[in-house]
Protein backbone atom coordinates (compact mmCIF):
# COMPACT_ATOMS: atom_id res chain seq x y z
CA UNK A 1 0.00 0.00 0.00
CA UNK A 2 1.14 3.59 -0.90
CA UNK A 3 1.50 5.88 1.52
CA UNK A 4 0.17 8.07 -0.66
CA UNK A 5 -2.80 6.72 -0.80
CA UNK A 6 -5.83 8.26 0.09
CA UNK A 7 -7.36 7.30 3.60
CA UNK A 8 -10.45 7.60 5.74
CA UNK A 9 -11.26 8.31 9.54
CA UNK A 10 -14.34 8.34 10.85
CA UNK A 11 -14.63 10.86 14.61
CA UNK A 12 -17.03 8.98 16.78
CA UNK A 13 -18.15 10.71 19.24
CA UNK A 14 -19.60 8.05 22.06
CA UNK A 15 -23.67 7.83 22.62
CA UNK A 16 -25.61 9.16 25.63
CA UNK A 17 -24.38 8.42 28.89
CA UNK A 18 -26.18 7.43 31.98
CA UNK A 19 -25.20 9.63 35.19
CA UNK A 20 -25.49 6.50 37.82
CA UNK A 21 -23.40 6.99 41.19
CA UNK A 22 -19.96 5.84 39.61
CA UNK A 23 -16.71 7.74 38.25
CA UNK A 24 -16.91 9.33 34.74
CA UNK A 25 -14.86 6.70 33.64
CA UNK A 26 -17.59 3.70 34.67
CA UNK A 27 -20.92 5.92 33.50
CA UNK A 28 -22.61 3.17 31.28
CA UNK A 29 -25.23 3.84 28.01
CA UNK A 30 -28.36 5.42 29.00
CA UNK A 31 -31.20 3.44 27.20
CA UNK A 32 -31.48 6.29 24.39
CA UNK A 33 -27.76 6.03 24.01
CA UNK A 34 -28.26 1.68 23.13
CA UNK A 35 -30.48 2.58 20.58
CA UNK A 36 -28.35 5.61 19.04
CA UNK A 37 -25.27 3.84 18.87
CA UNK A 38 -26.88 0.82 16.65
CA UNK A 39 -28.17 3.62 14.19
CA UNK A 40 -25.07 5.25 14.17
CA UNK A 41 -23.55 2.26 13.32
CA UNK A 42 -26.25 1.15 10.89
CA UNK A 43 -25.19 4.54 9.00
CA UNK A 44 -21.62 3.79 9.47
CA UNK A 45 -21.57 0.78 7.79
CA UNK A 46 -24.22 2.50 5.03
CA UNK A 47 -21.02 4.52 3.88
CA UNK A 48 -19.70 1.28 2.97
CA UNK A 49 -15.73 2.30 3.81
CA UNK A 50 -14.22 -1.18 4.79
CA UNK A 51 -13.00 -0.30 8.27
CA UNK A 52 -9.23 -1.18 8.91
CA UNK A 53 -8.93 0.13 12.71
CA UNK A 54 -11.03 1.24 15.41
CA UNK A 55 -9.70 3.33 18.10
CA UNK A 56 -11.36 3.05 21.16
CA UNK A 57 -11.49 5.08 24.48
CA UNK A 58 -11.44 2.74 27.78
CA UNK A 59 -14.15 4.16 29.40
CA UNK A 60 -17.75 2.14 29.66
CA UNK A 61 -19.86 4.42 27.35
CA UNK A 62 -17.02 4.48 24.43
CA UNK A 63 -16.95 0.56 24.47
CA UNK A 64 -20.48 0.20 24.89
CA UNK A 65 -21.08 2.52 21.82
CA UNK A 66 -18.37 0.59 19.56
CA UNK A 67 -19.43 -2.83 20.51
CA UNK A 68 -23.25 -2.11 19.59
CA UNK A 69 -22.36 0.28 16.48
CA UNK A 70 -19.83 -2.68 14.97
CA UNK A 71 -22.56 -4.94 15.51
CA UNK A 72 -23.67 -3.68 12.12
CA UNK A 73 -20.58 -3.72 10.23
CA UNK A 74 -20.45 -6.56 7.91
CA UNK A 75 -16.90 -7.14 9.07
CA UNK A 76 -15.55 -6.11 12.30
CA UNK A 77 -11.97 -4.18 12.31
CA UNK A 78 -9.87 -4.52 14.32
CA UNK A 79 -9.67 -3.01 17.76
CA UNK A 80 -7.73 -1.29 19.58
CA UNK A 81 -8.53 -0.17 23.22
CA UNK A 82 -6.78 2.92 24.15
CA UNK A 83 -6.47 4.57 27.09
CA UNK A 84 -4.54 8.17 25.90
CA UNK A 85 -8.01 8.82 23.86
CA UNK A 86 -9.89 9.53 27.55
CA UNK A 87 -10.34 13.02 28.12
CA UNK A 88 -7.43 14.01 24.85
CA UNK A 89 -7.01 17.04 23.66
CA UNK A 90 -7.60 17.19 19.74
CA UNK A 91 -3.68 17.84 19.64
CA UNK A 92 -3.43 14.42 21.63
CA UNK A 93 -5.17 12.43 19.22
CA UNK A 94 -3.67 13.96 16.34
CA UNK A 95 -0.16 12.48 17.82
CA UNK A 96 -2.20 8.94 18.91
CA UNK A 97 -3.48 9.10 15.15
CA UNK A 98 0.05 9.91 13.85
CA UNK A 99 1.33 6.54 15.22
CA UNK A 100 -1.24 4.56 13.13
CA UNK A 101 1.17 1.89 10.94
CA UNK A 102 0.35 2.77 6.92
CA UNK A 103 -0.98 -0.20 6.52
CA UNK A 104 -4.33 1.02 7.70
CA UNK A 105 -6.40 2.64 4.83
CA UNK A 106 -9.76 3.54 6.87
CA UNK A 107 -9.60 3.68 10.65
CA UNK A 108 -12.37 5.04 13.00
CA UNK A 109 -11.96 6.84 16.63
CA UNK A 110 -14.45 6.17 19.18
CA UNK A 111 -14.07 9.30 21.61
CA UNK A 112 -15.19 12.09 23.56
CA UNK A 113 -16.39 15.78 23.55
CA UNK A 114 -14.49 18.24 23.36
CA UNK A 115 -11.55 16.67 21.49
CA UNK A 116 -13.69 14.67 19.12
CA UNK A 117 -15.33 18.06 17.75
CA UNK A 118 -12.29 19.80 17.97
CA UNK A 119 -10.16 17.47 16.40
CA UNK A 120 -12.78 17.57 13.42
CA UNK A 121 -12.67 21.49 13.42
CA UNK A 122 -8.94 21.01 13.23
CA UNK A 123 -8.30 18.33 10.59
CA UNK A 124 -11.05 19.49 8.29
CA UNK A 125 -9.56 22.52 5.92
CA UNK A 126 -12.45 22.18 3.85
CA UNK A 127 -15.50 20.03 3.25
CA UNK A 128 -18.04 18.34 0.35
CA UNK A 129 -21.52 19.82 0.24
CA UNK A 130 -23.15 21.03 3.41
CA UNK A 131 -21.78 18.86 6.10
CA UNK A 132 -19.62 21.82 7.45
CA UNK A 133 -22.64 23.72 7.79
CA UNK A 134 -24.55 20.86 9.37
CA UNK A 135 -21.95 20.08 11.54
CA UNK A 136 -22.16 23.75 12.51
CA UNK A 137 -25.57 23.43 12.94
CA UNK A 138 -26.21 20.51 14.75
CA UNK A 139 -22.70 20.61 17.29
CA UNK A 140 -21.83 17.18 17.90
CA UNK A 141 -24.07 15.37 19.90
CA UNK A 142 -23.70 12.04 21.71
CA UNK A 143 -23.72 9.34 19.08
CA UNK A 144 -22.58 12.08 16.20
CA UNK A 145 -19.73 11.19 13.54
CA UNK A 146 -17.81 13.00 11.05
CA UNK A 147 -15.98 11.61 7.75
CA UNK A 148 -12.79 12.83 7.00
CA UNK A 149 -10.10 11.85 4.13
CA UNK A 150 -6.89 13.03 3.52
CA UNK A 151 -3.83 11.72 1.52
CA UNK A 152 -0.55 10.69 2.65
CA UNK A 153 0.64 8.51 5.35
CA UNK A 154 -0.72 8.80 8.88
CA UNK A 155 2.25 10.59 10.37
CA UNK A 156 1.82 13.20 7.49
CA UNK A 157 -2.23 13.77 9.32
CA UNK A 158 -2.20 17.48 11.20
CA UNK A 159 -4.42 20.64 11.21
CA UNK A 160 -6.14 20.98 7.63
CA UNK A 161 -4.90 18.27 5.31
CA UNK A 162 -8.30 16.73 5.98
CA UNK A 163 -11.76 17.40 3.82
CA UNK A 164 -14.92 16.98 5.83
CA UNK A 165 -16.74 14.30 3.49
CA UNK A 166 -19.92 13.60 5.73
CA UNK A 167 -20.99 14.42 9.44
CA UNK A 168 -24.35 12.65 10.97
CA UNK A 169 -25.90 13.02 14.10
CA UNK A 170 -29.22 11.15 15.65
CA UNK A 171 -32.02 13.15 15.61
CA UNK A 172 -33.04 14.60 18.98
Amino acid sequence: MSVAELRRIVLFRHAKADWPQVTDHERPLAERGRTDAAVAGRKLADTGTPFDLALCSTSVRTRETWKLAVHEFPQRPKTTYEERIYEASPGELITLLNETPDDVRNAVLIGHNPGVQGLTDILAGSAEGDARERMERRGFPAAAFAVLSFEGSWKTLEPSVATLLDYWAPSE
